[in-house]
């Protein structure tokens, strides 16, 4: 019945062309939502209380559970991620250390109003809404909120609809944009076709273009109708003012193969990479689930093409994508495919399948380039030369051209500020006494300061550093981080290097994702941190990464490592569950 009252609200506004509407700020629209009523003999009933400023016993109970619930899902998290051999690098680390060091910020729950609001849990007509109108404070905005409100709970459409009637009762018809949005917006969020394109309609009739916003609520919406070709025309028309969105491709993707358009899916996938918009999991994802028992050899290189795209710009995938396309593999018919979640020791080999993963070194042809690069970009145009003068560096230079080549470069400050109850001379005399024990080259790198003697820099701990290692101190402003790569790439493709400094804004320096790519697999192939530090004892480090981090074939075996649902992980993080795929004899 509601249906065919908006169709007949519909009809009527396409007849009204008097009002032309103010600028796009302000765009209201002419609705006739007088038809849409309720019998006066309803009873009112509301939902839950909303509390403000103070919160009611329920809530705090609500709030109380949720935090239970959150701290028990992130400590499962942590327990898993235990288990990785590169804990500076793996998943999740980072969240972990953050709230280890008390970063966690408190939840704050900030509401506006001082009083109860209580939300309809019916539809209730306009007198109705009148009397739940005069106990809202701030009545200027009550229409707003109230519709956030249905949209942030999932409110029934009847009760929106009540809404909109009673506001178009009082405003001779006119309907704010905004408002509109909003109801397009709860429409799309349960999938009301009907509704959608009831919108739909009146929007295409009034307005000649949308707020992007618009555009992709009627795209998402229209996409499981039987005029989701009608998407298409709504993406020529966002490309006419602003470039598509990524969401925009993947929805409309996702309609054309859910009507089984596989290469108009595929065009439109294309179409995504050429404007360099990558696309986002729910679209890979959307290509593995419509090819789930489809027997199509050509569509099936398509997703391993998909695979492979993953491999060259180190993407990872989310946990529903990965059992997509586990799920997909096993399907594919007469190939018996079997995937199985496993972690990879530090050794590189798979559990599962045994076979050894490809090495995280780079080749002699790699590494030069990636040499070339930092050098270029980090130390000859980068942003050191603000703290370190041209006069410093060739000074450096002269001083690494000088000296064989290193086995182990230490961020000196970097390493002795990781422990602020030991003495930082201590402990760098510590790590040198130990690295050169083992017969290696040492290098440390400090500034001037360090050598004035202190109560935290004693000058004989120092001299006895200068004499097992070789040492370059500069001027104490200057950015040793800079000096730290030159020297460990200077040294070959052998050298490490020792610091807790995770060196993003120097990767972010470099100029492409291939150089960046391989920037990330050298350093989490060199860099030494400690796991574990007592003065005076065995300084243990944390293993190095033997292997690359990114979606590997051998043709009948596929290793592609995946982000779980529950961990949280940092850009400079890697996963550390993976999907193995064999192919069965």
């Amino acid at each position: 019945m509601m249906t065919l009252l908006l169709s007949f609200c519909r009809s009527l506004l396409w007849k009204n062309r008097l009002y032309s509407g103010p600028s796009s700020r302000n765009w209201t629209f002419s609705v006739l939502y007088s038809y849409f009523h309720f019998g006066k003999k309803e009873r009112r009933y509301f939902s839950f209380t909303l509390p403000f400023q103070r919160n009611t016993k329920a809530t705090n109970v609500l709030i109380s559970k949720a935090i239970s619930s959150n701290k028990s899902d992130k400590d499962t998290s942590r327990q898993e991620s235990s288990f990785s051999p590169h804990p500076l690098f793996s998943a999740g680390t980072a969240k972990k250390k953050s709230e280890i060091l008390g970063y966690k910020k408190d939840q704050q729950h900030c509401f506006p109003f001082s009083h109860p609001v209580l939300l309809p849990t019916k539809p209730l007509n306009s007198e109705e809404w009148e009397k739940v109108k005069e106990n809202f404070e701030q009545k200027n905005i009550f229409e707003n909120w109230m519709m956030r409100q249905m949209i942030k709970y999932n409110y029934s459409i009847d009760i929106a609809k009540s809404l909109l009637s009673w506001i178009a009762r009082k405003t001779n018809g006119i309907v704010e944009y905004k408002l509109l949005i909003g109801y397009l917006t709860l429409c799309v969020s349960q999938r009301q076709t009907a509704e959608i394109i009831d919108v739909y309609e009146i929007m295409k009739t009034r307005y000649r273009t949308l707020e992007r916003e618009g555009y992709t609520l009627l795209i998402r919406g229209l996409i499981h109708s039987d005029r989701w070709r009608e998407t298409l025309i709504l993406l020529e028309d966002i490309k006419k003012v602003m470039p598509p969105s990524k969401k925009n491709y993947g929805d409309c993707i996702k309609g054309a193969l859910l009507h089984r358009e596989m290469n108009l899916a595929w065009n439109l996938y294309l179409e995504m990479l050429n404007h360099r918009i990558t696309p986002n999991w729910e679209t890979f994802q959307a290509f593995f689930d419509f090819a789930k028992g489809v027997k199509n050899n050509e569509f099936e290189r398509r997703l391993l093409d998909i695979l492979l795209y993953l491999r060259n710009n180190q993407m990872y995938p989310n946990e529903p994508f990965a059992q997509s396309i586990k799920t997909w593999f096993e399907s594919i018919p007469e190939k018996k495919w079997k995937g199985e979640s496993v972690i990879i020791p530090k050794s590189g080999q798979c559990l599962a399948c045994g076979r050894m993963l490809e090495s995280i070194h780079l080749n002699s042809e790699e590494y030069e380039f990636l040499k070339q690069r930092v050098l270029k970009d980090i130390l000859d145009g980068g942003d050191q030369y603000r703290k370190t003068t041209p006069k410093e560096i060739d000074r450096f230079e002269k001083f690494i051209k000088s000296c064989p080549p290193f086995d182990i470069v230490i961020d000196g400050l970097n390493v002795t500020k990781m422990f602020p109850k030991i003495r930082e001379s201590e402990t760098l005399l510590d790590v040198v006494s130990q690295l050169t024990k083992q017969n290696l080259r040492v290098l440390v790198l400090g500034r001037k300061h360090m050598l004035n003697g202190s109560s935290r820099w004693q000058k004989h701990e120092m001299t006895a550093v200068q004499n097992m290692a070789y040492c370059f101190f500069a001027d104490n402003v200057s950015e040793d981080d800079a000096f730290l790569l030159y020297a460990t790439l200077h040294s070959g493709n052998q050298c490490r290097f020792l610091t807790r400094d995770l060196m993003r804004d120097h990767k972010a320096c470099l100029p492409d994702d291939k150089t960046q790519h391989l920037f990330f697999r050298w350093q989490q192939g060199h860099q030494l941190v400690f796991l574990n530090y007592y003065p005076g004892k065995k300084i243990i480090f944390q293993s190095v990464l033997t292997y690359d981090t990114v979606v590997q074939t051998t043709g009948d075996s596929w290793h592609i490592p995946y982000d779980e649902n529950m961990v949280e992980r940092y850009s400079y993080e890697v996963p550390t569950k993976w999907l193995c795929l064999q192919q069965q004899n």
